[in-house]
């Protein structure tokens, strides 16, 4: 026999599941909320560099270089907002390569210092990104250590003697899982989580670099955001839908 029971509440059941749902949209909606616009998608309130390499075109951030306007050296657009510290940051980027060569190069950096404010020259941690695909997503340290992780890699950052030891302890995945992941010439999201000596990158959700930072002469704990636009070949880079979440 079948309990009247269960069949009196299962009106009260659908509207639990309805409640349940509704909760985690909630949820989610406010999770957004927690979230900062670092671009209002129409100037460069808000950002500085050198305005004759960066503008807004097409709801965009964007950096290039031409062959009758070269930048000299690595140029970055910095945020003028506060130094980041412990954050989960959100950014859509594009590459395209204005050359025969392929070539284009960009980055975003984090964690880091203006070390040249005339000509707008940044060092510090950076989460990289290439035309070819073979570095995005890696964690690179501008005017500093070099390569911390390839795409792939997870590693730990200690010193020996005075020197950066860096010591590979796993993988984030394989490289043709990497590579599938990313679309060059097209639009990619790039997320980097900070916490504490804890660093990470992803590329369209697939994990590309883990670090543990525990190099205590080199780690950055905070600094500035900035956008670079590489030296080198004529090229564009384009970022758009800059969100940031502070962390504890």
């Amino acid at each position: 026999m079948k309990s009247s029971h269960s069949v009196l509440h299962r009106p009260a059941r659908a509207a639990l599941l309805l409640f349940s749902v509704a909760a985690l949209t909630l949820t989610a909606r406010a999770d957004d909320n927690d979230y900062r616009p670092l671009f209002n998608g129409s100037d460069l309130a808000g950002w500085k560099g050198d305005a004759t390499f960066w503008s807004v075109r097409d709801g965009a951030i964007t950096g290039q270089t031409t062959t009758e306007h070269p930048a000299k050296g690595n140029t970055f657009l910095v945020w003028q907002g506060f130094d980041i510290k412990n954050f989960e940051l959100h950014v859509q980027f594009r590459l395209v390569p204005n050359n025969d060569k392929n070539f284009a190069n960009s980055g975003i950096q984090y964690r880091s210092k203006v070390v040249d404010p005339a000509n707008w020259v940044v060092a510090g941690y950076q989460g990289d990104m290439d035309g070819e695909g073979k570095y995005v997503g890696m964690l690179y340290e501008e005017k500093g250590r070099g390569i911390l992780a390839t795409p792939g890699q997870q590693v730990k950052i200690t010193s020996e003697g005075g020197k950066p030891k860096i010591e590979i302890t796993g993988a984030t995945g394989s490289i043709p899982e990497i590579t599938a992941a990313n679309h060059p010439g097209d639009w990619n999201e790039y997320v980097i989580i900070a916490e504490g000596n804890h660093l990470q990158h992803f590329i369209n959700g697939k994990l590309t670099a883990d670090v543990t930072d525990l190099d205590e002469a080199n780690a950055a704990k905070a600094g500035v955001l900035a956008l670079q636009l590489h030296v080198g070949l004529p090229m564009t880079v384009q970022f758009k839908n800059i969100r940031m979440k502070t962390l504890r």
